[in-house]
């Protein structure tokens, strides 16, 4: 309505200004009225035309209503032309944050506070859609009521001992999923569910800690136990391949071989420039006794 009403005054001061140009020669007060009217004629034309042009800003886009009637077509970010007669509404098309805070059941039965954001954004292309079919206010419409009923669907199938553990990334998976299902038709693009925080009973939590200990205590008296086994057999093994060396070294000794060895280290210490008393037959087996005199 404000194009047609600066497009109505801007015809009336161009008319006036033209009137009053004629009469411009007349008289001096023709001539100042004259120079009026050309301003106003001006002013309310440019905001006419100001009603033609909108701006997206970036990371937005706009979708033109008309009278109820919504174009399929939505404005890119940046300086459009539009019908001066049309509504142009932005939708920011940027990775926004929700938050939600909420009391969830588990398996059991239990009631457990969770905390859990989802990362979405709104997908350009159904832009127009989602403005006809939810409005503006989708997040509150749509999102919201989406993810606390996913939320506590999914968490019904989970003990809370796994809510605490490191089931809880496969938790958040399986949220991101099932809302995914439900809100992407919608033009809803979902990208992560993290868990910002997960609150058990005090109870609960305590003997959860406790049953983890005592699981974590139960590992490492296994992997003592699993090394003490593996320190013994290779003991086992290691004194096994002594006992075959020594089997094996003594079934290679024989009386001859020891005499031949001591005539040989006699042979060598006789040789010797080492003064020394050689008492010949004396020895074990006939073998001499060498003396160093030293």
């Amino acid at each position: 309505m404000f194009f047609i009403l600066s497009v109505l005054v801007a015809v009336g001061s161009f008319i006036a200004w033209w009137s009053a140009r004629k009469g411009a020669s007349s008289s001096q007060l023709s001539r100042g009225s004259s120079a009026i009217f050309g301003v106003a004629a001006v002013i309310f034309s440019l905001l006419a035309f100001g009603q033609m042009i909108t701006v997206v800003p970036a990371g937005n886009v706009g979708v033109v209503d008309f009278f109820g009637s919504v174009s399929q077509t939505t404005l890119k970010a940046g300086i459009n032309l539009i019908n001066p007669l049309a509504r142009v509404v932005k939708f920011s098309v940027k990775t926004e944050e929700l938050k939600e805070t909420m009391d969830v059941p588990s398996k059991e039965g239990l009631t457990i506070q969770l905390e859990i954001s989802a990362l979405y954004h709104l997908n350009p292309e159904k832009a127009a859609e989602v403005y006809k079919s939810v409005g503006e206010n989708y997040v509150e419409i749509l999102l919201m009521p989406q993810i606390r009923s996913v939320s506590r669907g999914v968490t019904a199938g989970y003990d809370a001992r796994a809510l605490y553990t490191s089931e809880r990334e496969i938790l958040a998976q399986t949220i991101m999923s099932d809302l995914e299902k439900l809100v992407e038709p919608r033009g809803i693009t979902i990208e992560a569910t993290p868990l910002r925080r997960i609150g058990l009973p005090a109870g609960l939590t305590a003997s959860i800690e406790e049953k983890l200990r005592a699981e974590q205590e139960s590992q490492r008296m296994q992997f003592v136990l699993t090394k003490e086994k593996q320190e013994a057999e290779r003991k086992r093994i290691e004194a096994q391949g002594i006992s075959d060396f020594q089997n094996i070294v003594t079934r290679g000794i024989s009386e001859p071989l020891l005499r031949w060895k001591g005539i040989e280290a006699t042979e060598k210490i006789a040789a010797s420039q080492n003064a020394k008393v050689i008492i010949i037959g004396a020895g074990k087996d006939g073998l001499p006794l060498i003396l160093d005199t030293k």
